[in-house]
């Protein structure tokens, strides 16, 4: 009985100091939200206990293809930033460009990546995009240099990856799908950019390490979304085909090193002499084991290939639905010499390619959503109180999610016309420019702050150049018969780390 007893006063005690600890807690809260005048922002009603709906709307839209609707619905519901209850947790999400100034750029110190490196390691090990701290900038600082234009200044590697693209699309004749034609040429762009010479995936038969690696990449990646939706809960997402993908990603990256160096010059203090492969002889001078340095070449084939090629098939998929911007892009295109005759310069000279990838870019931003967690107590600047105007405390621990996509959409920034595909908003005077931050932080197709993409303009420059090539080749590019031309945002989308058209990017060329 004593011990009986003994226990129960134990127990008893734990309940009492945990108590008295969130007491305690609370109130240090309220000071902080008193302090500075924080409220709180709209609350997302649950209709089911523990915000169990929350999970299932999610898995319900995604099996859709409606996940983007669905954020973009919730906040035309309750607001530019909003609170929710997702399986008994509080979690906030915004699409308030001053909220993502604080998040992204003023406040960088206060917030982390917070589960993504666990969620991402069976796939992306350690690199830039799932590194913080020291070793992030450790890896942007050697990065940098690798990715300024003076690199690609003439365009000189992005020749073979698109005359192999032109040939892919001559041996497909008449109606082709251009989305994993793109996801190929990325990777082959990528891969030549990286290491001095491309993969040339798109001459690889079916069965190839490299057909083999994107079907690996993919089915991995579709694993490691769904890991991030169950926060916490991730680790119940995995299993033998997630591990066997991962291991075949993993393998690939092996391959490349093999290729390219060599077992002995990855060993510490060994010179290396590499000749052209310029990234990754910098890479591997700073990562001197295999996986630190297999972890930076997945991290930069990933964003190399998935973001670019997503950008390039959904100019096509709305290229070919509105053939009155088509033919504004074959007329400036038409003053051009031959594309292998041009330079970076040139490019960025064609000022409606360049609105035309940028109002892509805003209605399907590659990484459409994205997540930081809160490493202290920390305001967001405005999402608060009756008129969402107030500050709004984040408390330690907790994350807060952006949703690109629903803001690149917001009238008051886009004009009333936001939902629909128009470049030539890009030479007015949106609503978008008329203040500091909304201008700098209401359009993040790269980011924004201090991890600001570096490969952005490797990638306008990359994709402007294979619409150039593909025009040339083709005076002739049309929607199918029988391809449907819906109102842009309600078409399938599929979501991984990145999105892309579900149904595939189908033209006629001819």
């Amino acid at each position: 009985m004593q011990i009986v007893a003994l226990t129960a006063l134990l127990l008893l005690g734990a309940i009492l100091n945990r108590y008295w600890g969130l007491r305690r807690r609370q109130k240090l809260l309220d000071a902080i939200a008193k302090q500075n005048g924080c409220l709180d922002p709209p609350l997302l009603e649950n209709q089911r206990p523990m915000g169990v709906d929350r999970l299932e709307q999610i898995f319900r839209a995604s099996a859709e293809s409606r996940l983007m609707e669905l954020f973009l619905f919730h906040f035309r519901q309750t607001g530019s930033t909003l609170k929710q209850i997702f399986l008994l947790t509080p979690a906030y999400s915004t699409i308030d460009p001053a909220n993502l100034e604080a998040i992204l750029s003023s406040k960088f110190e206060d917030w982390s990546f917070g589960l993504r490196r666990a969620i991402t390691f069976p796939m992306f090990g350690d690199g830039i995009f799932t590194q913080e701290g020291e070793a992030w900038k450790h890896s942007r600082f050697m990065l940098r240099p690798q990715l300024a234009h003076r690199q690609y200044e003439d365009l000189q590697l992005l020749h073979e990856p698109v005359d192999d693209l032109l040939d892919s699309l001559a041996q497909s004749g008449g109606i082709v799908d251009l989305q994993p034609l793109f996801f190929r040429l990325t990777l082959d762009v990528t891969t030549a950019f990286l290491f001095g010479e491309s993969i040339r995936s798109l001459k690889s038969a079916p069965g190839s390490p490299e057909h083999n690696f994107a079907a690996a990449f993919d089915l991995a990646q579709s694993y490691v979304i769904q890991r991030f939706r169950l926060l916490d809960l991730y680790w119940l997402i995995g299993g033998r085909k997630f591990r066997e993908a991962c291991r075949q990603v993993n393998e690939f990256a092996d391959k490349v090193i093999d290729q390219n160096l060599g077992e002995e010059k990855i060993s510490p203090g060994a010179e290396l002499d590499v000749g052209r492969y310029v990234f990754l002889r910098t890479v591997a001078k700073s990562f001197l084991d295999r996986a630190a340095l297999r972890g930076q070449i997945v991290n930069i084939l990933a964003a190399g290939r998935d973001t670019t090629a997503c950008l390039l098939s959904w100019t096509f998929f709305l290229l070919v639905r509105h053939p009155e911007v088509m033919e504004k892009v074959r007329v400036e295109i038409s003053g051009l010499g031959d594309a292998k005759s041009l330079t970076r310069d040139d490019l960025r000279g064609l000022n409606y390619v360049q609105n035309v990838l940028k109002e892509v870019l805003r209605l399907y931003p590659s990484v459409p959503v994205n997540a930081r967690t809160a490493l202290n107590d920390t305001v967001l600047p405005t999402g608060g109180g009756p008129d969402r105007k107030s500050p709004v405390l984040i408390p330690a621990g907790s994350a807060v999610a952006f949703s690109i996509y629903a803001m690149h959409r917001r009238p008051d920034l886009y004009g009333l016309d936001a939902e629909l595909f128009r470049p030539e908003r890009w030479d007015e005077d949106l609503p978008l420019f008329k203040d500091r931050v909304n201008h700098h932080f209401g359009y993040l197709p790269f980011s924004g702050g201090p991890r600001i993409c570096l490969g952005m303009d490797f990638a306008l420059t990359e994709a402007a150049y294979a619409i150039v090539s593909i025009f040339q080749r083709y005076p002739k590019i049309e929607l199918p018969d029988g391809e449907t031309v819906e109102v842009v945002g309600n078409e399938k989308q599929t979501v991984t780390l990145v999105l892309q058209i579900t149904d595939g990017c189908k033209v006629q060329l001819s």
